[in-house]
């Protein structure tokens, strides 16, 4: 039974920080368009795009029915 306990509670710690990561993003992306007046560069938003999917993907590797995915949806 602990090792069920120990591997959900590994699988939310996982989520959690895909979720922090991908919300940490979006508050760099924000805060360079504050900062710079203007958009981000594109190469930055191309990076910040492969980041999100690839937190995106590790994060459904322990977590299906999120609302992760939608959420980030938004953040496009």
């Amino acid at each position: 039974m602990l090792d069920m306990e120990i591997k959900d509670m590994l699988a939310d710690l996982i989520w959690l920080n895909a979720l922090i990561a991908t919300e940490l993003i979006q508050v760099t992306e924000n805060t360079s368009s504050i900062l710079r007046k203007s958009p981000p560069p594109e190469s930055c938003l191309a990076e910040h795009a492969a980041l999100r999917k690839t937190a995106l993907l590790i994060a459904g590797r322990y977590r299906q029915d999120t609302m992760l995915e939608q959420h980030l949806g938004k953040h496009q």
